[in-house]
């Protein structure tokens, strides 16, 4: 198996357990697959998709990284038009009084993580990843972070783009410091930045 340097994108659903333990089954099975869809659709950089978990889609890309910018401009252009998904799903589902928790309980948060040898392997109609950094980012996913709605970009990613003006590009607020441990991989340390601040 040959192993390549690659970007990883999660975006992930949050609030995604609460929610289809509160709405019947017959609106959250649409309600889910319409926003994963969306951001789907949503993808503009050349993201591949390896797999869909239930809530969160794993994408990857190898070869030449987009610009910083264009990397944030993604991330703000699936958080932007997932609730513009959202308005849409409410319009159309209005007349079930469980649609107001649409909004209310579900979220999304995004994880960017680089891997320097991750590994390729065909199964079935997919391509599954395999190596330590899709582990780290899924990992990453459980962090100390106080907010559902974010982006996490790993001090991994942030190395590749070392040359450029990174702080310029978060233009809506200051990326913040974190950090967190986990077992058998040690500290992973990345900055973040709050999305709800899109939508206002």
């Amino acid at each position: 198996m040959e192993k390549e340097p690659m970007l990883i994108c999660i975006p992930d659903i949050s609030g995604f357990t609460q929610f289809m333990s509160k709405v019947d089954f017959k609106l959250s099975s649409k309600i889910i697959p319409a926003l994963l869809n969306n951001i789907i659709y949503s993808n503009e950089i050349g993201f591949k998709v390896s797999e869909i978990e239930g809530d969160a889609i794993l994408f990857y890309k190898t070869g030449n990284l987009p610009s910083f910018k264009l990397l944030v401009e993604q991330c703000t252009l699936f958080y932007t038009d997932f609730y513009k998904q959202i308005e849409v799903l409410m319009a159309q589902n209005s007349h079930k009084l469980e649609s107001q928790f649409i909004p209310k309980i579900l979220g999304l948060k995004i994880i960017l993580h680089f891997g320097k040898n991750i590994g390729k392997t065909q199964v079935g109609n997919n391509i599954k990843l395999i190596g330590e950094d899709i582990i780290i980012a899924h990992k990453l996913l459980k962090n100390s972070i106080e907010s559902n709605e974010y982006l996490m970009i790993s001090e991994a990613v942030l190395e590749q783009y070392k040359n450029q003006d990174i702080q310029k590009e978060t233009f809506w607020n200051a990326l913040k410091y974190g950090k967190d441990r986990y077992k058998h991989i040690g500290q992973i340390k990345y900055r973040y930045i709050k999305l709800k601040p899109l939508k206002e």
